[in-house]
């Protein structure tokens, strides 16, 4: 255990930065952690174990990095900032089980990695505090490709992670909370204030958990289809269920008629506004429209 405080504790925060003549980049998203107590309740929402190998995104200087570290079996984090690597070369030198990996996350081939770094070796878990202008992208990036994770949890946005647990009927119920939820267990675990950061940035955060369900009972015919319908019933939300449907398959006469006959079906009312539906509804939609070669 090193003898230094902790990377992430305010005054060495400002040290390294200080040190290496940095300052957070507005185009990166960067906001550095610097309250101990967040870290420590990140690595608990996780269920990290000596066990678990780490994937975290955007180490920064490596505060986040730290308890991980201290936390799992092994780390490995991907910086796309190679202004960092020198920093992180040095905080996280008395670590072992640590590396970090000079790559957009987006780009890399995780599976290839997982088997090269982890040897498949599960559970692993993705750890990370998203920068605020990617956060989307990133997980739907993890969820959709062939990497399979135990968990993930993530800072993020508080807004964005009240959508992604958002439930039918609520102002923040829409398109991304739907097709997160098909396949996953979400939790918002706990909200973070905007002076937990240097430098604080424009909104609080939250910590959402991740978990992908074990069984899906209502499964749809293709995820990429039910995603693109599920956007499409969400286009304009001030919109009725009905004009969205017109909006994605069409106005003509033999058409109307189609979707008239599947709501009926479904018992859904054309007059429903798309946030009232549930994730199942959705799932039934999409399947059927698919039958009568809609979707």
């Amino acid at each position: 255990m090193p003898n230094n405080p902790e990377i992430a504790s305010p005054a060495r925060t400002q040290a390294i930065l200080n040190r290496f003549h940095l300052s957070a980049k507005k185009s990166l998203g960067q906001n550095f952690l610097t309250d101990l107590n967040v870290l420590t309740k990140i690595v608990d929402a996780a269920h990290l174990t000596d066990t678990d190998n780490v994937i975290e995104i955007g180490p920064g200087i490596g505060g986040l990095t730290e308890f991980l570290a201290r936390s799992s079996k092994r780390v490995l984090a991907f910086e796309i900032d190679q202004n960092l690597l020198p920093v992180l070369d040095e905080t996280l030198s008395p670590y072992d089980n640590v590396e970090v990996i000079n790559q957009d996350i987006l780009q890399a081939n995780l599976p290839a990695i997982i088997e090269e770094k982890f040897n498949n070796e599960r559970p692993i878990k993705v750890v990370a505090n998203l920068p605020y202008y990617i956060t989307t992208p990133i997980i739907l990036d993890l969820l959709k490709g062939n990497a399979e994770f135990d968990n993930i949890t993530v800072m993020m946005q508080k807004e964005v992670a009240q959508r992604l647990e958002a439930k039918p009927g609520s102002k923040d119920y829409g398109s991304l909370s739907v097709i997160i939820q098909y396949l996953n267990d979400v939790k918002l675990a706990f909200e973070v204030s905007r002076k937990s950061f240097i430098p604080a940035p424009n909104v609080d955060s939250a910590i959402v958990t991740l978990e992908r369900k074990e069984t899906i009972e209502n499964e749809v015919f293709d995820e990429k289809a039910f995603a693109s319908f599920v956007r499409g019933c969400f286009a304009h939300r001030r919109k009725t269920l009905w004009n969205n449907l017109q909006g994605l398959f069409g106005k003509d006469a033999e058409t109307k008629e189609k979707v008239q006959s599947v709501l009926d079906e479904f018992d859904i009312q054309p007059s429903i506004r798309p946030e009232k539906l549930t994730v199942d509804q959705y799932v039934d939609l999409t399947n059927k429209f698919h039958s009568i070669k809609l979707v």
